[in-house]
C-alpha cells in the first residue's frame, strides 16, 4: 500500500459509485476496496476501476482491508450503524445524507465521534454547488442586510423509483413529515450561520396510491417551519409524490438589504437583488458577482468536477473530506453540521404527528 489513504466504498454498486472518480483524482487518496450485496454490480464496479478487493460484507472489509477512510453510499437506515462500525475501528466516515432516521441513532454516533480521533463528514453536496457556494459569500460579506427569512424546497416525483429502490417506499414516501432535510436545509444554515431551534410541520393530505393500492405514509406535500435560534424563520417543503416535474434544489434568502431566488422553472435564472446596486429596484443575473465573490477553486474548476454529480457537488464535498484528514482538522459539515440538518427532518416527524406543534430542535453540542 502507498503513503495515499485507502479508501472503502460501500454502496458500491448504486449511489457510492459516484464517488470512485472524486477519490481517484486526489492525490492524497485510493480506492482500496468495494463493498455492495449486488455482488454481480459489485465485480462490475471492480472490475471497471481495477479495484480487486471486493466484499459482499461490510464488516468483513473493514477487518480485512488496511482503510484510512470509508463512503458510506447505503440507503438511509444504513448509515449510522456503518459509520460507527468505521469509526469504532478508527477508520474515517464519509455518510451519505441525512445522517440518521432516529434521535437515538444520531445520538449514538454523537457519542462515537466524541470518543475517536478519526473524521467524520456527512456528504451533503448541495453546499458544494457554485450558486449555493456564489450566494454564502455575498450573504457573509453583507451585501443582503441581516438576513431573517429563507426557503428550500426538494421536489422530487418518486412513486416510480419507489418500486426500483425500495428502501425509499419505506424510509422516504413512508414516514410523514420531512424524511430528507438536508439539501434543503444544507445551503440555508451556511448562509443564516446558526442552527435551528423550533420546528412546527403541516401537510397537504393523501392523493396518490403506490401500485398495491395503498396511501403513501408522506403527506404529499410537507411544510416545515423551522425557527432559527438567533432569529428568524426557513420554510422547507418536501415533495415526492406530486405529478410535476423536479425541481430538486429551490433556495431563496431575504435579508433587510436584498434578498436571492434560485429558479423555480424551466427558462428561469439565479436572480439576486442588492439594494442600491442598480438605483432601482429590479433583479440582476447572480453571476454577475462572480468575479468579485466567488471562490478561487469554483472560478476555475477542474474537468473533473465540472464533470461530477451533483453539478460537482460529488467532487468537492470528497475534497474537503480527504483534506480533513491530511491535516487532522473538523470537516466543514462534520458531526454537529451533520446534526444541525439532519435533526430539524427527525423532529418535524413528530410534530406532524402532535397536530403540527412547535416542538424543540435537540443540539447535538450538548449531548
Amino acid at each position: 500500500m502507498s503513503s495515499r489513504l485507502a479508501f472503502g466504498v460501500v454502496g458500491a454498486a448504486g449511489r457510492g459509485a459516484g464517488f470512485f472518480k472524486a477519490i481517484q483524482m486526489n492525490p492524497n487518496a485510493e480506492i482500496a476496496a468495494l463493498c455492495d450485496i449486488n455482488e454481480e454490480g459489485l465485480h462490475k464496479q471492480g472490475e471497471a476501476i481495477g479495484v480487486k478487493g471486493l466484499f459482499t460484507d461490510y464488516e468483513k472489509m473493514l477487518d480485512s482491508v488496511k482503510l484510512n477512510a470509508v463512503v458510506v453510499g447505503t440507503p438511509m437506515p444504513f448509515h449510522v450503524p456503518q459509520s460507527i462500525a468505521a469509526l469504532e475501528r478508527g477508520i474515517s466516515v464519509m455518510s451519505e445524507v441525512p445522517a440518521g432516521v432516529s434521535i437515538e441513532e444520531c445520538k449514538e454516533l454523537v457519542q462515537i465521534c466524541k470518543k475517536t480521533r478519526a473524521k467524520y463528514m456527512m456528504a451533503e453536496n448541495y453546499c458544494y454547488v457554485s450558486s449555493p457556494v456564489l450566494v454564502r459569500e455575498i450573504v457573509h460579506a453583507g451585501l443582503l442586510g441581516e438576513p431573517y427569512y429563507g426557503e428550500g424546497q426538494y421536489l422530487h416525483e418518486l412513486k416510480e423509483l419507489n418500486e426500483i429502490t425500495k428502501w425509499r417506499r419505506k424510509w422516504q414516501t413512508g414516514i410523514n413529515g420531512n424524511t430528507y432535510p438536508t439539501h434543503s436545509l444544507g445551503p440555508l444554515l451556511q448562509w443564516f450561520r446558526q442552527r435551528v431551534a423550533k420546528v412546527c410541520c403541516a401537510g397537504s393530505g393523501h392523493h396518490y396510491r403506490d401500485p398495491r393500492g395503498d396511501y403513501y405514509g408522506n403527506e404529499d406535500s410537507t411544510t416545515a417551519l423551522c425557527r432559527l435560534e438567533k432569529g428568524g424563520l426557513i420554510e422547507l417543503r418536501l415533495d415526492m409524490l406530486s405529478e410535476r416535474p423536479h425541481n430538486m434544489n429551490y433556495h431563496s434568502i431575504q435579508g433587510t438589504e436584498g434578498c436571492y431566488e434560485s429558479p423555480r422553472c424551466f427558462g428561469d435564472r439565479h436572480k439576486i437583488y442588492v439594494k442600491g446596486r442598480r438605483g432601482s429596484m429590479e433583479w440582476i443575473d447572480l453571476y454577475e458577482f462572480q468575479d468579485e465573490f466567488m471562490p478561487e477553486q469554483w472560478k476555475n474548476p477542474p474537468q473533473e468536477a465540472k464533470e461530477a454529480g451533483h453539478e460537482g457537488g460529488d467532487y468537492w464535498v470528497i475534497q474537503d473530506f480527504v483534506q480533513s484528514i491530511v491535516e487532522d482538522k473538523q470537516p466543514p459539515i462534520g458531526i454537529h453540521e451533520a446534526m444541525d440538518m439532519t435533526l430539524p427532518g427527525l423532529i418535524s416527524q413528530q410534530s406532524i404527528i402532535e397536530d403540527s406543534a412547535w416542538l424543540d430542535v435537540p443540539d447535538s453540542r450538548k449531548w
